[in-house]
């Protein structure tokens, strides 16, 4: 009897443990927190949705991008003469934010925005007009139901700081996402292996351009295009310049002003850098009011340029290599301009308009990542196709965009071959990103992160086991236990049955 009793109790018990793992471990109903960026670029803005689970805050990598939104119409400085435009354009935007956050957790979710080169331009340009377009934007941002935590211009290397994070972040480079996915013993082996190297980014906007990397030699030359981050118990000290004037937008103004500075003051302008067959009318005044032109401007005795193109990507090539002055270089190496830049170093990753312009040509697959000849020889193929042929082929893209695709391939190359060194042997280092998982590549996911303190300086303590493997051990060892007791009670305490048959 008393044999049957303990069975029956110790079966009990071992049920209890069983169901007690199996609730425990029961999934827990989401409790998702959001977060809101908007990016302010020289030629539109985006609004970016981002969730985590709650209970991983300041944790682990699970940001993850759930909306973007396109604001209808020019970037926000493109309001300089109706400032108090640029707020209402951003209301479509925050509706469909409002649509996509649960309304109970509107007024919990942080809304910021970011203004990059556009305003940076303004700014130096009118200081009053960008004052007032923040003025007007943050008015709009307070309106809706979210909680505003700040409208401002960030410097270029903020943009580029941010975006290198984000790219590390959204590849794993930081070893946060081993934390994330893997659990038990596989998290111990792995904190036993050494911290993956990160990679580069590259930044291309409408009016500037940013390299960040983790140089391989510390330097103490031009310590002021040197950041430090702790991020995840590890040391990085960053190398990050932004070019100013040098997004592809800016960069063509300042090609035309060049142009026009060597012509022989007519109003007729051959350029290379567009397709046969397509003119274009600019105002003059248009073409030098930017502080990247202004210092070209001279008196002209005609008010508008005429362009028509002729589709020579060669002389084009030449155009453009004119912008990057590689005559002075007060350092070990440069860039252009007499700008610090260490050797280049690991893999880049390349995002915004570096992605969408080598995409719309075909040269962003991660399989086979085109050779630099072969990129050379697909955008000089494109430059040469006529105007109309192009048209036609293309005619769902709108037309200002699709007639400087042979201008922004041409100078992608001179950028990143001319400016930054890169040659046949490492090009296949960079990849184009437009989007990294469900996220796109930029600097807004960096920017968020940064504000709410969502990557820790110290690597999170995390235990050797995950919870289900300690309820599981939990059973197994009593179940262990259970048997050893009972063993020793049957050694010591022998049933009668068993004792006659030992007589």
């Amino acid at each position: 009897k008393i044999l049957l009793i303990l069975g029956f109790l110790s079966t009990l018990a071992v049920i209890a443990l069983i169901a007690v793992a199996v609730t425990q471990n029961k999934p827990l109903p989401k409790n998702i927190k959001y977060g809101i960026v908007l990016d302010a670029g020289s030629s539109h803005t985006n609004l970016y949705v981002y969730e985590w689970p709650a209970e991983k805050e300041n944790d682990t990598g699970v940001v993850q991008q759930v909306e973007v939104c396109k604001v209808e119409g020019p970037g926000i400085s493109g309001y300089s003469h109706a400032t108090e435009k640029a707020g209402p354009s951003l209301a479509q935007c925050l509706r469909q934010a409002e649509d996509v956050i649960p309304s109970k957790q509107h007024q919990e979710t942080p809304v910021y925005l970011g203004a990059t080169a556009g305003m940076r331009l303004l700014s130096l340009e009118n200081k009053s007009a960008a004052d007032k377009v923040l003025s007007s934007v943050e008015k709009t941002l307070r309106s809706a139901p979210f909680n505003f935590q700040g409208a401002r211009i960030i410097s270029g290397q903020e943009e580029g700081a941010y975006g290198w994070i984000t790219i590390n972040y959204l590849l794993g480079n930081f070893k946060q996402v081993l934390y994330q996915q893997q659990s038990g013993w596989k998290k111990l082996l792995h904190s036993l292996k050494s911290i993956s190297e990160t990679s580069g980014a590259l930044d291309l906007g409408g009016a500037s351009t940013q390299i960040t990397f983790v140089p391989n030699e510390l330097s103490s030359e031009s310590p002021e295009n040197l950041l430090y981050f702790r991020l995840y118990g590890k040391d990085y000290l960053v190398y990050t310049h932004s070019f100013l004037c040098y997004g592809k937008d800016q960069a063509l103004q300042q090609k035309l002003a060049e142009d026009l500075q060597a012509s022989t003051s007519n109003s007729s302008l051959f350029d290379p850098c567009f397709h046969q067959g397509y003119q274009r009318t600019i105002n003059i005044s248009d073409l030098f009011k930017t502080p990247c032109t202004s210092a070209k401007k001279k008196q002209f005795p005609f008010s508008q340029l005429y362009i028509q193109g002729e589709g020579d990507y060669q002389k084009c090539r030449g155009n453009i290599q004119k912008l990057f002055n590689k005559t002075n270089c007060p350092y070990s190496s440069c860039s252009f301009n007499g700008i610090y830049l260490p050797p280049l170093q690991g893999d880049f990753g390349a995002f915004s308009a570096f992605y969408f312009v080598m995409n719309f040509l075909n040269l962003t697959s991660e399989q086979s990542p085109a050779a630099l000849d072969k990129v050379a020889t697909t955008i000089e193929s494109f430059c040469a196709r006529p105007w109309h042929e192009v048209k036609t082929a293309y005619h769902q893209i709108k037309e200002k965009y699709l007639s400087e695709y042979c201008f922004s391939g041409a100078y992608i190359l001179s950028l990143l071959e001319n400016g930054y060194d890169f040659t046949e042997n490492n090009w296949q280092r960079i990849h184009f990103l437009g989007k990294i998982g469900s996220s796109d590549a930029g600097w807004t996911l960096g920017y968020m992160l940064n504000l709410t303190n969502m990557i820790p300086a110290e690597e999170p303590a995390v235990p050797p086991l995950s919870y289900g493997s300690y309820v599981g051990l939990m059973v197994l060892c009593s179940l262990v236990l259970a048997s050893v007791l009972l063993f020793a009670w049957l050694l010591f305490h022998k049933p009668k049955c068993l004792q006659k048959g030992i007589v």
